[in-house]
């Protein structure tokens, strides 16, 4: 009897990676800790999964291509990220704690941040960016290379000059690490992202491969 390949699978603070008798996931694909793989769905190659302190949920016949990252956290809350069915995820897209409901198609290189909900049927083009927070509603359209921001959401492109002023009033520092701290302080912040992602990433020195 043949059996589907089910990636490189890690037990990751208790949880073990859970995928569908009828899901495929490639060889090299990596899932870590609570990760829920649905039905028909199609995780390609170099795709990494990680739960960390939440859960990755992938619905029925969604496509995870080559190279894409989905994170969850629970670093500043309970940040999931949870891609309904029918969702097509691009090579090298970046999902982190975020919300993708059915039938959306997210291109190659898209980012979609933490709390983001990108509605039902929506499209998110080429390189495009949907910032922390943002709601997209159903079929929406973001073109390539523009950042989505905001509820009701904005369209701002590369080098508007509103783009900054546009993230520090997200408080992305809050809602992606949990650290209240200054837009201008730069240095400060980062080097405190830096300590809160050390932190979160050393859970991962108890990681043991999960059992067949």
């Amino acid at each position: 009897m043949t059996t589907h390949s089910q990636g490189i699978r890690i037990e990751h603070r208790g949880a073990v990676p859970q995928v569908h008798p009828t899901a495929y996931v490639a060889p090299t694909a990596t899932l870590v800790g609570d990760v829920r793989i649905g039905p028909r769905a199609r995780v390609m190659y170099g795709a990494v999964l990680d739960a960390e302190g939440s859960y990755v949920e992938v619905g029925e016949a969604t496509v995870v291509c080559e190279n894409a990252v989905l994170r969850a956290s629970a670093v500043a809350a309970d940040q999931p990220v949870r891609v309904a069915d029918h969702v097509f995820v691009g090579p090298h897209a970046t999902l982190l704690g975020c919300t993708v409901r059915r039938a959306s198609y997210l291109a190659t290189s898209v980012s979609v941040l933490q709390e983001a909900r990108v509605g039902a049927g929506s499209v998110v083009a080429v390189a495009a960016l949907v910032h922390a927070r943002t709601v997209l509603p159903d079929e929406y359209f973001v073109p390539p290379y523009m950042l989505a921001i905001g509820d009701p959401v904005q369209l701002l492109a590369p080098g508007d000059p509103a783009v900054p002023q546009a993230i520090g009033r997200l408080g992305f520092a809050n809602t992606a690490f949990g650290i209240d701290a200054s837009w201008t302080d730069r240095t400060a912040r980062h080097e405190r992202i830096a300590e809160v992602r050390v932190d979160e990433f050393g859970a991962h020195l108890d990681d043991r491969p999960a059992s067949a």
